[in-house]
């Protein structure tokens, strides 16, 4: 996995992020966040999150869902990209409290972390993907 420091500071930027463990695909889009601003928005706003979207919190060991709509499901992940934390149905209105050995966070669609059996330990693989066309 990329160092945090060394992630450029687009806001174009998004992920593909594989579990290299189970050999499954947790996102396909998801938006990287790696500015204060980008963190601190996440999720917000938004009516759903799509499947194959998510974002990478980072770097970030906790989140809140105030002020979100849906539920979702989180990994949290060491520097080394291996997973020290998975929650699911993540509801509106919760927080997260930190986790001391993550150093970023996936917020993923509700039902991932059942779909791809992922679990603490696994092995997460990141490819920076290029930004979505218009059109």
């Amino acid at each position: 996995m990329t160092e945090e420091r060394c992630l450029p500071r687009r806001r174009d930027l998004y992920a593909n992020v594989y579990n290299r463990t189970k050999g499954t695909l947790l996102a396909s889009r998801a938006k990287v966040a790696n500015s204060f601003w980008s963190r601190l928005v996440g999720l917000l706003g938004r009516p759903s999150l799509e499947s194959g979207g998510g974002v990478w919190l980072i770097p970030g060991n906790s989140i809140h869902t105030i002020g979100m709509r849906f539920p979702i499901d989180l990994v949290l992940l060491s520097r080394s990209a291996r997973v020290v934390e998975v929650r699911e149905r993540v509801r509106p209105y919760s927080v997260v409290w930190p986790k001391l050995t993550a150093r970023s966070v996936l917020e993923l669609p509700e039902g991932t972390v059942s779909a791809t059996r992922t679990e603490i330990g696994d092995e997460m693989q990141i490819e920076f993907a290029p930004a979505r066309a218009s059109g």
